[in-house]
């Protein structure tokens, strides 16, 4: 094998991981914003835990976050919670963060 297959194979290792990891941030950061909107809901224990599920679930509809979105916005409105996209879309990037980190350290 020639060292250009070689750094080929590696790059394509990398990408391949990068997108799992990205993919679990992105799941992990659902999950964690399903949690938060619960609470904001009034939701606990086993509730939270499945609402949470259910916005991991909303991920699946399309691609990017606005399926994520529509989803808490849908559901707070529902709930008469006052929360703006801005605020949801802040805690979505805060979220992430946490979620990649906490990925990282193997948790």
């Amino acid at each position: 094998m020639s060292t250009f297959d070689q750094r080929k194979d590696a790059f394509e290792n990398k990408f391949a991981h990068d997108e799992e990891l990205r993919f679990k941030a992105t799941a992990r950061r659902n999950k964690l914003l399903g949690l938060w909107a619960a609470e904001k809901l009034g939701k606990s224990g086993a509730e939270a835990d499945v609402y949470a599920k259910a916005v991991v679930v909303a991920d699946f509809e399309e691609a990017g976050d606005e399926d994520v979105v529509r989803k808490v916005k849908a559901d707070f409105a529902a709930g008469a919670v006052t929360v703006g996209d801005a605020e949801i879309r802040q805690i979505m990037a805060e979220l992430l963060i946490k979620a990649a980190e906490e990925i990282q350290a193997g948790r």
